[in-house]
């Protein structure tokens, strides 16, 4: 317990700033309006598939330094992280100006409300600025939490999220002689934000990690495409969610304005609740990871079933507030009644579906600590594709069962999940692979 609650606090304690940052932004930018609201929504989430590939880095460069800890090779620890930045400036910069070049084309076909594809398109072009800092801060996040420096990981995030709630504050509302810039004040914030957490990576990685190799010397070609073969299937994997989350936001957009904002809200209040299940996950991934680099694989095992028991305990309590007073947490952020309607019961499903999302989210990521980083992807993406999205479509504008239905859907998706990860677990041919 002592082993796993000092390497998952600060990673739940960084998440948690993360998403008390998405609650303030959705509370901001809900003062502006539903159409405001939907905007963002939407933009966050492509914002999230453009960015999603070079996501992947953070687990490639999570199990192998993990896994050259548990091998006690301290001085080769960094050189997965070098790697994982080179990688990340050389896709997101051409990817970023070709994106933003795209998107007024683009936006219109995600939503056909005039207000939502303005305020949605100037939003989402001023956060493909950020691409390359995504993917240098999420190389970092990856090798700090792997070598248990995850109170690094914390600190750069709470500066980061300092900056940019002090930011959004002035330009979407035009405070303290700063233009009222709306959305895209908010999008400048969060830019802004994530290019002053890159710069504290930086030094904190000049100032921890050079004497694991960390700007001194490249990766070896074997590193190379060690740490390619298990990351290009967590990208893919991370570009199939992100879709399918812009892909949920189509279909409920042929519900309604009021839905689609109500979707933004939900999925902001959702975060909160998984927060244990994904710290917990990432420090699972890097315990599981260290205790198969020492040889020990029945270990490995021990420390998955562990961190979910753990997960079970902190998570469940969470969900007691949505299911019990759905209401009161809903008009927090926003002051429309139709959105607030929309959103009652699907949270109230999500409240009671939380032990499922500890199962799943702790032994998703331990099994990207042990480099099965392709089985993870294949159950992910056929659970999302072939099963969630199709019921959601289905059940939601098709058979007219609205939010409620498609959340129904999704808690029957999270209880596949969990159960699939469970048996793949148990039976342990992930520990043969090879990092």
């Amino acid at each position: 317990m002592k082993a796993i609650l000092a390497l998952a606090l600060p990673i739940v304690g960084g998440m948690a700033s993360q998403n008390v940052l998405n609650l303030v932004d959705t509370a901001m930018v809900g003062r502006l309006g539903p159409e405001a609201l939907a905007a963002v929504g939407i933009a966050s989430v492509a914002s999230f598939v453009a960015v999603a590939f070079i996501m992947g880095l953070s687990s490639g460069v999570q199990a192998m330094a993990a896994r050259r800890l548990g091998e006690g090779k301290v001085e080769e620890m960094a050189l997965p992280l070098n790697g994982g930045l080179l990688i990340a400036v050389c896709l997101a910069v051409p990817c970023s100006a070709l994106l933003i070049w795209g998107v007024p084309d683009v936006f219109p076909l995600l939503h056909s409300d005039p207000e939502v594809i303005g305020q949605g398109t100037s939003y989402l072009q001023v956060r493909l600025i950020a691409m390359a800092a995504v993917g240098m801060n999420f190389a970092f996040r990856g090798y700090f939490n792997g070598v248990n420096r995850s109170a690094l990981y914390l600190r750069t995030l709470l500066v980061m999220h300092a900056v940019n709630i002090g930011l959004n504050y002035v330009l979407i509302f035009g405070k303290l002689g700063f233009p009222e810039l709306g959305t895209t004040g908010a999008a400048v914030g969060t830019t802004v934000a994530t290019y002053v957490g890159t710069a504290t990576y930086l030094v904190l990685g000049l100032k921890h990690a050079r004497g694991a190799g960390f700007a001194t010397r490249m990766p070896t070609w074997e590193t190379t495409r060690t740490m390619v073969r298990l990351s290009v299937p967590a990208g893919l994997q991370q570009v199939f969610m992100a879709a399918g989350f812009l892909t949920l936001f189509w279909i409920v957009g042929r519900l309604g304005t009021a839905e689609l904002a109500a979707v933004n809200v939900l999925i902001n209040l959702t975060m909160v609740t998984m927060l244990p299940g994904l710290g917990l996950g990432m420090a699972a991934a890097s315990l599981v990871g260290q205790a198969l680099g020492r040889g020990d694989p029945d270990d490995a095992r021990r420390w998955g079933w562990d961190v979910v028991k753990v997960a079970v305990t902190g998570m469940v309590p969470l969900g007691l507030p949505m299911l019990l007073a759905p209401e009161i947490l809903v008009l927090l952020f926003t002051t429309d009644p139709g959105t607030a309607e929309a959103a009652r019961l699907p949270l109230q499903i999500v409240g009671a579906s939380i032990l499922l999302d500890a199962v799943g989210l702790v032994l998703l990521n331990a099994l990207l600590g042990a480099g099965d980083a392709g089985t993870v992807m294949r159950v992910s993406v056929s659970l999302q594709w072939g099963l969630f999205l199709p019921a959601a479509f289905l059940v939601g504008p098709w058979l007219g069962y609205g939010l409620v239905g498609i959340w129904v859907a999704q808690l029957v998706q999270r209880a596949a999940q969990a159960t699939i990860f469970g048996l793949i677990w148990r039976r342990g041919r992930w520990a043969d692979v090879r990092v």
